[in-house]
């Protein structure tokens, strides 16, 4: 049994994490505690004392003593709004609390993207225009191509986990550019498990949401390969070697 710890701001789409546990279909167990919501997510100040070490570490010890080998914060906004450098120092005090390998859903996205060997990418965020231009700014850092930004403008996750079928595929398809390897969609309180396999086949390209790539973010921390078709291309695909 493998068992991952996920740190999951509020309560808004995780719900997310038993569907991708049940879809994994192995010996793998999805532990998830929640931390303080920021309501306010059009300015990089709250996201940041949302991520700030304080909140993160109060649910660490109850991940500790459920056995999790691994730990990732699930909101990909309470970890690029530190930046590139302060991103990277997040998750060090992280793993260093925990006493575990860590990670952020900001970092499964760059690791997905180095994954399926894009270089090219395109997003859509259910943010505002701010937010959303901190992600792609992240990802640049990483050396990714951002094709185009696409922001929703809504202001909270609250907002966001009430989104359904209807909404998410409207971003998707406004988002997307013909010119992208893949489509990027980062927030964790978007509901997004249910739908990976049609939104990749209407935009004909992977799609990386970010409840996805945080669960395989937590994998990759503990070495373990998974093939879930219904979790998108991202769950397929052999590994890509780095030269």
């Amino acid at each position: 049994m493998t068992a991952l710890g996920f740190l999951y701001p509020g309560h808004s789409a995780e719900d997310d994490y038993p569907r991708i546990e049940q879809l994994l279909g192995s010996d793998i167990r999805l532990d998830l505690v929640h931390t303080g919501r920021c309501e306010d997510t059009d300015r990089a100040h709250p996201l940041g004392r949302l991520g700030a070490p304080e909140p993160l570490a109060a649910g660490v010890e109850e991940l500790r003593l459920s056995g999790a080998e691994a730990i990732v914060w699930a909101c990909t906004s309470g970890s690029f709004a530190y930046g590139w450098e302060g991103a990277h120092e997040q998750i060090r005090a992280l793993a260093m609390a925990a006493g575990m390998p860590a990670s952020s859903a900001s970092f499964g996205f760059v690791h997905a993207v180095q994954e399926i060997g894009v270089h090219r990418v395109a997003i859509g965020a259910a943010y505002p225009d701010e937010t959303a231009e901190l992600f792609a700014d992240f990802m640049r850092a990483a050396g990714v191509t951002v094709t185009g930004v696409r922001s929703s403008g809504t202001g909270t996750a609250a907002a966001a986990g009430g989104w359904g079928e209807r909404e998410l595929f409207e971003l998707a398809g406004q988002a997307d550019r013909t010119d992208a390897e893949a489509l990027l969609l980062p927030n964790t309180a978007l509901h997004t498990v249910a739908h990976l396999p049609a939104l990749e086949k209407e935009r004909g390209k992977p799609v990386l949401t970010a409840n996805q790539v945080t669960v395989w973010e937590a994998l990759r921390l503990t070495d373990r390969r998974v093939n879930a078709p219904k979790l998108g291309s991202l769950f397929t695909r052999e590994p890509i070697i780095q030269v």
